[in-house]
């Protein structure tokens, strides 16, 4: 965290030090010394860092970052403050000199003061740098705590194991079948998932051991020597046979061990485990000393990293994802080690089961909490106790202490990039579902994300979502059907792991019911369910950002306090929040880069909302606002607006966007843009200013008139990078989209809600499409023939598309399709899938096809199907396919998976 605090003043001093601005003499030398100090300051941080170590340097260097930052945005505050009086004529540039020299004051006391503790640090440090090398018995420590955590792991007896089974089938079935040749097998899953434990249980079948001429195991770990590792290699084979090791073996260099172990496997069948492998470096090391001489030798890797997992396996082998427990198996777990029994005592039950839900089914979380259990008396009391602190108890207690050290590696493991983005999770409230694309929006504005040549700090930031999710530090709660992470969550031990480092931070604060610790300064402030717990006298002059969750009433007073203490704001998140107007006092900060207003009652915005000149993100999706200032359209570093409503009625649904204004032009660094309306005065303007937002992804365009047609085919064909697109003409439009010649060819998701002239056949180029909706088309041509061949669409919804009597869905198409669905088609009598049609079709929905009058023939050869709905389909439809449902009504579900019907009545 420490590390990113000061690249991300340092990227603020760069650009400070090249304006045009005249700082007092004396100044901007200090500031450059500052830089220049901080610049070297930095390769020594990462690594003090990343190694857990000096913290009260690390935490001081981090402090200062943070002062800096504040006082470099305070200057530029009070300029901005300062050039919103009005002056006349002739006197502007005289008075404008005049008028900075108090911020500028300011700043150089600010520097001055900043430049002293800057040089103090630099001391420090050399001192720091000179023990350096001698330092790390913490960390040596903390992996000596592993290691034998893990040898713990390797003696525990089977009948202590539950839910193995079929995984070690799985990996067994792997190890002695498959090709001739060598194949890898990798393991990832989260810290105390059972890697370790499972792949011993594996390691001894008499399968295995029969299977193999030769068997080594390696605890790898995060601080391996390669030497050492290939001796104990050595070692373990020669013990095998029982020869005594190569004379020379303790003086051979690397490559000299490596040929040994090379030359000793050539023509042998061996099995080889690598456990616990940290890094790719890791696994390079060890490769080329295990040969593939064609006998059917296995590698098997165990990992908490799937990228690692995945690079070892290369060309030829497997991965398996170790899952936490089942439900049932992580019961049994619970019972076995808490009780030394199957069964609970009745009174225990409610309690038992929340807490065994914290541990979210990773074993190691449940043996550590049953162990510590087993000393308490089994009284509803002392386990409600537990329940209710179990989060001070993992940072407390010695039995739980284990797990803290072990689940703390994979955070300590983190390169500095990571780190802060990972404990920037803790400020969300227990078992909260976070939006990615909210996550994503949250770094960028709070400067977590660098920017990289050729791709967007939104991209560079989604690749840091994968890599903790790759990392097995954040689990994956939804994806949609392209595949891409929806929400995530973070397991509850990780995240007490999380809360404990914010507390070593001291600068951010979680406010919930209970009682709850403010450090001196405030930068980061979430609110839990209530306000009552932060003090209205409290000073938050510091306050970086500001989320709340679950808050059902704020007094007018706490609202006017944090506007007006809190003028450095960067990250405004009042999503849900019960609040019926923006205080206008929200156009002073300067600073912001992300404001939510969410679901809130808000309905109109401050007209001076284009002061926020930094504003990053504006999201208003479930508000009412449908008017924006005009002056919102110059905030040229806006990249997300999103400002639309969906209003739910039966069996449909109606968007309402925000009203388009001439001079959405200016906004040329938007990404996403949901939802324009340019049913407007001067729509066709704005459809054209459209073609100047060459960098949006996403687009979102309601009330598409007849005229405006052939201007969007134009500005949508300038959009190169557009991945979104969803365009609702306005109620009985006719549009003609033929014009689009030269479609955004990375266009993902398209939604097209309007009655065309003609089928665009400019769709059918769009190989990287994976979701198309098409509705109220009103075409009288079958559009399947021309959708069959897009070779990545995964998704397909046609609602009141086609207007004829027959579909049919040929022989080789829709290859990659998983869901389709019809609906709406009012004339529609039959459907019918060739044979190689649709080969992959998990779900088919087929609803108010009132003319429908039999299942789609060919159904049977959709050999992937698992489900297969109908609903509001004519009762004589219904009763042709199950007569013997129970009960009346127009509803039907088939659940192909079970492959029997099931009938329910809607009445």
């Amino acid at each position: 965290m420490a590390e990113s605090a000061v690249t991300s003043v340092l990227d603020k001093l760069i650009p400070f030090l090249s304006q045009e601005v005249n700082l007092l003499t004396g100044v901007r030398q200090e500031v450059e010394f500052i830089r220049d100090e901080l610049c070297s300051i930095q390769g020594v941080l990462r690594e003090a860092d990343a190694r857990e170590e000096s913290k009260d340097w690390v935490n001081q260097v981090r402090d200062i970052a943070y002062d800096i930052e504040d006082t470099i945005d305070e200057f530029n505050l009070r300029l901005q403050q300062h050039q919103g009086h009005g002056f006349l004529g002739f006197l502007y540039k005289t008075v404008k000199l005049v008028k900075h020299l108090k911020p500028r004051h300011h700043l150089a006391t600010q520097i001055q003061s900043i430049k002293s503790r800057v040089h103090d640090v630099y001391e420090r440090r050399q001192r720091y740098e000179f023990n350096f090398h001698d330092q790390g018995s913490s960390a040596n420590a903390l992996r000596d705590t592993w290691q034998d955590h893990r040898g713990g792991a390797l003696q525990i007896k089977e009948d202590e194991l539950v839910g193995i089974d079929k995984p070690r089938e799985k990996l067994i079935e792997w190890l002695v079948g498959g090709e001739s040749r060598l194949e890898v097998i990798s393991m990832y899953g989260m810290p105390g998932s059972g890697k370790t434990s499972l792949v011993k249980k594996v390691y001894d079948q008499q399968r295995v051991i029969q299977h193999f001429q030769h068997h080594v195991w390696i605890n790898v770990s995060q601080s391996f020597k390669i030497k050492e590792l290939i001796k104990d290699m050595i070692k373990q084979l020669y013990g095998e046979i029982k020869e005594s090791v190569p004379q020379g073996v303790d003086t051979m260099d690397e490559d000299s061990l490596k040929t040994t172990v090379n030359v000793f496997l050539q023509q042998k069948r061996y099995v080889v485990i690598l456990d616990d492998i940290w890094s790719i470096h890791a696994w390079d090391a060890v490769k080329y000393a295990l040969p593939d001489s064609n006998c059917s030798s296995r590698i098997m890797v165990t990992t908490r990293s799937y990228d690692i997992a995945s690079f070892c396996k290369g060309l030829y082998g497997h991965v398996y994802n170790l899952e936490s427990l089942a439900s049932e198996d992580s019961w049994t777990l619970f019972c076995k080690k808490a009780f030394g029994e199957n069964s609970c005592p009745p009174e225990l039950l409610e309690f038992s089961k929340n807490i065994l839900k914290r541990c979210g089914g990773i074993p190691l979380a449940i043996v550590a909490i049953c162990s510590f259990l087993s000393t308490k008396e089994k009284t509803m009391i002392e386990w409600e106790i537990v329940h209710r602190s179990l989060g001070s108890l993992v940072q407390s207690n010695d039995k739980l202490e284990n797990m803290k050290e072990i689940l703390s590696l994979s955070y300590n493991d983190l390169p500095y990039y990571l780190k802060p983005c990972l404990l920037y999770l803790g400020f969300f409230p227990e078992d909260y579902l976070i939006e990615s694309s909210r996550l994503i929006k949250l770094w960028t504005a709070e400067g977590f994300i660098s920017e990289k040549e050729g791709v967007t700090v939104e991209e560079v930031a989604e690749r840091h979502l994968h890599e903790l999710i790759n990392r097995s530090l954040i689990q994956v709660a939804e994806t949609n059907r392209e595949g891409r992470v929806k929400r995530c969550r973070v397991h509850d031990f990780i995240r007490e792991i999380i809360l404990s480092k914010l507390r070593d931070q001291n600068c951010g604060a979680i406010a919930t019911k209970h009682h709850t610790k403010f450090p001196p300064k405030v930068r980061w402030l979430s609110i839990h369910n209530s306000v009552d717990s932060v003090p209205e006298n409290k000073s938050f002059s510091h306050l970086r950002s500001l989320f709340i969750f679950g808050v059902n009433s704020i007094p007018k007073s706490y609202v006017q306090s944090f506007f007006s203490s809190s003028r450095l704001l960067r990250v405004l998140d009042l999503r849900d929040a019960p609040l019926e107007k923006l205080p206008n006092e929200i156009v002073n900060l300067f600073s912001l880069r992300y404001l939510s207003l969410r679901r809130t009652k808000i309905k109109n915005l401050p007209k001076m909302m284009g002061k926020l000149q930094n504003l990053e993100t504006l999201d208003l999706k479930g508000t009412s606002v449908c008017k924006l200032p005009s002056k919102l359209f110059k905030i040229q570093q806006l990249r997300h607006l999103i400002a639309y409503k969906v209003q739910f009625e039966t069996y449909s649904d109606f968007w309402h966007g925000f009203d388009g204004r001439v001079g959405i032009r200016r906004l040329v660094n938007l990404q996403e843009l949901l939802y324009i309306d340019v049913d407007v005065y001067q729509g066709g303007r704005i459809v054209r200013e459209l073609g100047e937002l060459i960098q949006l992804r996403r687009l979102g365009v309601l009330g598409m008139r007849k005229e405006y047609g052939v201007e969007l085919c134009s500005s949508i064909e300038k959009m190169k990078n557009l991945c979104f697109l969803d365009v609702t003409s306005s109620k009985g439009e006719v549009l003609d989209l033929q014009s689009l010649s030269s479609p955004p060819m990375l266009l993902q998701r398209l939604e097209l809600s309007v009655n065309l002239e003609k089928f665009p056949n400019w769709i059918s180029s769009l190989l990287n499409l994976k979701k198309l909706y098409l509705g109220k088309c009103g075409l009288s041509d079958d559009p399947l023939g021309v959708l069959q061949a897009l070779p990545n669409l995964v998704e397909l919804t046609l609602h009141q598309t086609y207007d004829g009597e027959e579909l049919c869905l040929k022989g080789g198409g829709f290859l990659t399709l998983k869901v389709l669905y019809f609906h709406g088609f009012e004339r529609l009598k039959l459907v019918r899938v060739e044979e190689g049609a649709m080969p992959h079709l998990e779900v088919l929905h087929i609803m108010a096809c009132k003319m429908l009058e039999k299942v789609p023939l060919g159904i049977e050869c959709l050999a992937n199907l698992k489900f297969l709905y109908f609903a509001h389909m004519p009762k004589e439809f219904a009763m042709a396919l199950n007569p013997t449902r129970l009960g009346g009504g127009d509803w039907m579900c088939v659940n192909w998976r079970n492959k029997h019907l099931e009938g329910h009545s809607l009445e």
